[in-house]
């Protein structure tokens, strides 16, 4: 079986990356806005039902948070295979 090469290499881990990223994320905007919105409502933040809060604003805070993740480690990525400017 041939050796992948440098570029499928770094392509993968992208994939990977993206894959980690965007999973996080659906388990916050649906998983705590949707799925435990019962749970979460229990606790409150800033007067409102914590689960409102995910559905509402916490999955858009962390969707900025990701990207300046993936800002991150694609930047390390990017040098590790050399691509990097």
């Amino acid at each position: 079986m041939p050796q992948p090469t440098q570029k499928q290499r770094y392509w993968r881990a992208n994939l990977k990356y993206l894959s980690i990223l965007l999973l996080i994320w659906f388990i916050v905007s649906y998983g705590c806005g949707i799925l435990f919105k019962d749970f979460l409502d229990q606790f409150q933040i800033g007067g409102f039902k914590l689960g409102f809060w995910f559905a509402q604003q916490g999955s858009i805070y962390v969707f900025v948070i990701l990207i300046f993740v993936y800002v991150v480690l694609m930047n390390r990525l990017d040098k590790k295979y050399g691509f990097d400017d």
